[in-house]
């Protein structure tokens, strides 16, 4: 099954908020629609906080900064330069299939950070990709997981954290958690690996993981079958928040 993927933007042309949600919504209505194949959008972001369902007041930024609220489920998030962003927009076979699907992000995350020699691993009970108390600190979170699945098709995604400022994660109750810490690609190994340099190795996994999980995006008749996409279905799941 064909999954293409397009980047967005780079440094220095990083991809304001905004303007990448409105591109992720028209490419989500054209899959919908049936008039547009299952999409990967890669880009890095201006810096932003976003603000899932489930933020309460106390967790937003103390400084007074910005932030955007979406309609992904869970709490409050930093994107920004130094972070690959890969949003799937993609027919999922099953639209019941939410956990299978995040279980593949997953993979897919620690396939990439494998490759730079960093092992992430789940934990129980939390979302995203994680690294385990070591010598170098207390449990850590690079990677971080938002979807939504709305009429059997999927938005928002994934956020490894290449070689991104931790400064701005000081600032909030990042996903809500309070007993662990955030890293980088690049404290890890010492090694200055940026957002591009992970595309190529994210985008072989993602080809292979995720096509056993998609259908055929554009449709052949005029009506989608509400068996494959779902109907009005919609899921999502964020950082800490397993449905």
């Amino acid at each position: 099954m064909t999954v293409e993927f397009t980047e967005v933007g780079f440094a220095p042309d990083f991809v304001d908020y905004s303007g990448a949600w409105d591109q992720q919504r028209k490419v989500h209505d054209a899959v919908v629609a049936g008039t547009a194949g299952n999409t990967v959008l890669l880009l890095e972001h201006s810096a932003v906080y976003t603000a899932g369902k489930r933020t309460e007041a106390h967790e937003r930024p103390f400084d007074g900064t910005p932030v955007i609220n979406v309609d992904r489920g869970g709490k409050l998030t930093w994107h920004g330069p130094g972070q690959l962003v890969a949003y799937p927009i993609l027919r999922l076979k099953d639209a019941r299939g939410i956990r299978e699907y995040v279980h593949t992000l997953e993979d897919i995350i620690i396939e990439t950070l494998a490759a730079f020699g960093v092992a992430g691993v789940r934990v129980e009970g939390r979302a995203g990709i994680w690294l385990l108390a070591d010598g170098k600190g207390p449990d850590r979170k690079i990677a971080a997981i938002g979807i939504r699945v709305h009429e059997g098709v999927t938005m928002h995604g994934i956020a490894i954290n290449a070689n991104n400022d931790l400064a701005p994660y000081a600032q909030i109750i990042a996903c809500g958690i309070t007993d662990a810490g955030t890293t980088t690609i690049a404290a890890e190994t010492g090694t200055d690996v940026g957002p591009a340099a992970l595309v190529p190795v994210l985008e072989a996994a993602a080809r292979r993981l995720l096509s056993p999980l998609v259908v055929d995006a554009v449709m052949q008749e005029s009506h989608p079958d509400p068996e494959t996409t779902g109907g009005s279905t919609e899921r999502s799941l964020e950082e800490g928040a397993l449905l």
